[in-house]
Formats: C-alpha cells, sequence, structure tokens
C-alpha cells in the first residue's frame, strides 16, 4: 500500500504543476491575444473613421471661408527730414542721381 499512496501522491504532484503551468501559460496568452485584439480593433476603428472622412471629402467639400481681415503693415520709422536730405545729397554727389531727380526727390520730402 505504501506504494500505492506513493504513486498517488507523485501523480498529484505531477497533475497540480500542470495545472498550475497551464493556467500560467493560459493567463500570459489570454493577455497577449487581449492587447493584440485591441490593437486590431483600434486599427479597423481608425480605418473606419479615415474611411469615413475621407468619403466625406470626397462627397462634401468643406466650406470655404474668407481670410481674417490683417491688419496694415506698421509704417517704417520716418527719417528725419535732415537725415533724408543728407542721403539724397550724398548720391547726387556721387553721381547716382541727376539735378532734376535730386530736385524731384528733394521736393518730395520736404512737401512741396
Amino acid at each position: 500500500m505504501p506504494g500505492l499512496l506513493r504513486g498517488v501522491a507523485r501523480t498529484a504532484v505531477i497533475a497540480g504543476t500542470a495545472s498550475a503551468v497551464s493556467g500560467r501559460v493560459q493567463r500570459r496568452q489570454a493577455e497577449k491575444f487581449a492587447a493584440r485584439d485591441q490593437q486590431i480593433a483600434a486599427n479597423r476603428a481608425e480605418g473606419y473613421y479615415a474611411g469615413a472622412q475621407t468619403a466625406q471629402q470626397q462627397y462634401a467639400p468643406q466650406p470655404q471661408y474668407a481670410a481674417p481681415p490683417q491688419a496694415p503693415p506698421a509704417a517704417a520709422p520716418q527719417m528725419d527730414v535732415a537725415t533724408q536730405l543728407e542721403k539724397l545729397a550724398d548720391l547726387k554727389d556721387r553721381g547716382l542721381l541727376t539735378d532734376d531727380e535730386f530736385a524731384t526727390e528733394k521736393a518730395k520730402i520736404l512737401g512741396m
């Protein structure tokens, strides 16, 4: 009888170990497959919504809105009249302006 009891105990230990290992493997596979299934579902949903957006863009054009009005560009800082006349005279001295061009530009600067 001791041999029979030893064999039964040994079988019970092996079966228990196999059951524990099998349960662990099943849990691990379930987690793995659950993560994979979630990824597949997310990809399908993303593809569905992307397809819906593509169809919407294809059949229903987006409304066109006018651009908001923009402020006019800031005015360049005005140089004082003396500085402008000096630069103008320098251009004339270097021969880049004729007497007539100098007179016309001078009149613009002085507001005549």
